[in-house]
């Protein structure tokens, strides 16, 4: 595996943040970026049930993950959060971080407004961005 695409809901200033902070951190995979509702998502994902429903990752092997587990891949794909996944994606707190992501989600555009989402022009949003590439 060498890139993974995260499929975000672009309509979400939460999950619009969250998509500015994967753009600026060092990964260890390549990951391309794809608001869920775009033509290009829908051509190349369109036959996946979750689509704009839920955060989903598609690998470039095939395997696709939803929800939590699409999270934790996230998490994986990251320099600074591997170890962290690794944690996350077992035992006991395999149950707690995906309580927590489901609640997170569920309430995604009422906390992306309490947080006043970030500054977006074009495909481009501001709010967290940082000078460090996005992939190594």
């Amino acid at each position: 595996m060498t890139t993974l695409t995260v499929l975000f809901d672009e309509g979400c200033p939460l999950c619009l943040r969250c998509r500015d902070w994967l753009q600026h951190e060092p990964a260890l995979v390549r990951l391309e970026l794809l608001p869920a509702g775009s033509p290009a998502a829908q051509a190349r994902f369109g036959e996946v049930p979750w689509l704009g429903e839920e955060l989903v990752v598609a690998a470039d092997d095939g395997r696709v993950w939803v929800g939590a587990a699409a999270f934790v891949v996230c998490l994986w794909a990251l320099e600074g959060y591997r170890e962290w996944s690794f944690s996350l994606a077992q035992g006991s707190l395999s149950a707690v971080s995906s309580r927590f992501f489901d609640l997170l989600s569920s309430k995604r555009r009422t906390l992306g407004r309490l947080l006043g989402g970030p500054t977006c022009s074009g495909d481009r949003c501001h709010s967290l961005a940082r000078s460090a590439p996005a992939y190594r």
